[in-house]
């Protein structure tokens, strides 16, 4: 069987996946069903695995069927935004998916004014803290925190921004104020786990030459921003949570920070990237992207101040 029929084959088998019945593909391809069908068992027997669970009532992805979809709408998305830069089409347009960090709130306001200069294109948003594989889940670029560690991914800092340790006026006047990082094993202390990994993230402060790492209490551990803020503000403990996060609550006094002098502001883990597939051909929509935070440069290197 020769390329064209392969890509055919793919081609096919991505219309019955979005469309959820061979009827409908047939229509949408203009062929018959039995024909998407036959297409289809070329595809699974020249890859060896099941594609689709099958039923009298039901058209589902397999597992293998789910990864090989995802890696399809890819190839076939390079291959449009390929022939468009061929024929001269640069317009942006079609389907972006992209990657965000669970605490990528502040990013938002750049991607709304990003989707109301690009409305050909629609943007497809999934908050994770995963180390995504960014080809092979079917990711135009990701956003994430820390510095990066895949070399195939070509890459952009965009931000810098520090966190601080923050508690309530009531914690403070009940508990008495942490003067130096060791005083805070003495204090309830509210953690982050990340969802991927299951770590506790680090509280990044500085500490006495040869002093031992701090070993904190865990007070409550939690997997959101929201959750750690809101008990922060109850005065049931001091949290390490984004200064962007936290600004509100400072000015409103219902936070104050405290160990100021000892939180580290330039530290790696505190820096935001926009990652995308390494390559001499991007997409129209992936370089509206790019360019577009490179000319948002103003707004994130605003986050801290």
């Amino acid at each position: 069987m020769n390329t064209t029929d392969n890509l055919s084959g793919v081609t096919l088998f991505v219309q019955l996946a979005r469309a959820g019945s061979f009827v409908a593909a047939a229509r949408q391809a203009g062929i018959s069903p039995s024909a998407v069908s036959k297409s289809l068992a070329r595809l699974e027997q020249r890859l060896g695995v099941r594609l689709f669970q099958r039923s009298t009532r039901q058209l589902s992805l397999t597992a293998e069927g789910k990864l090989f979809l995802a890696r399809s709408e890819h190839i076939l998305a390079e291959m449009q935004a390929a022939q468009q830069e061929l024929a001269g089409h640069q317009t942006p347009q079609g389907k972006l998916r992209l990657g965000l960090p669970e605490l990528g709130q502040f990013l938002l306001p750049v991607l709304a004014d990003f989707a109301e200069q690009h409305p050909a294109i629609t943007l497809e948003l999934d908050f994770s803290d995963g180390l995504a594989d960014v080809v092979g889940e079917g990711f135009d670029a990701v956003l994430r925190i820390g510095a990066p560690r895949d070399s195939r991914l070509a890459a952009r800092k965009l931000a810098q921004f520090h966190s601080c340790v923050v508690a309530s006026p009531s914690y403070l006047e009940r508990h008495g104020t942490p003067l130096t990082p060791a005083n805070l094993q003495h204090h309830a202390c509210l953690h982050y786990r990340f969802r991927h990994s299951g770590k506790i993230e680090a509280w990044h402060l500085l500490r006495e030459e040869d002093a031992p790492p701090l070993e904190l209490p865990l007070s409550m551990v939690c997997n959101n921003l929201e959750a750690r803020l809101h008990f922060a503000q109850r005065g049931l403990g001091l949290a390490w949570l984004p200064h962007f996060h936290v600004r509100a609550a400072l000015a409103d006094g219902s936070l104050r920070e405290v160990l100021a002098p000892y939180a580290v502001h330039d530290h790696p883990a505190h820096s935001c990237w926009l990652l995308w597939p390494s390559g001499p051909h991007l997409a129209p929509k992936v370089r509206a992207l790019i360019d577009f935070f490179a000319d948002a440069g103003s707004f994130l290197q605003s986050v801290e101040k």
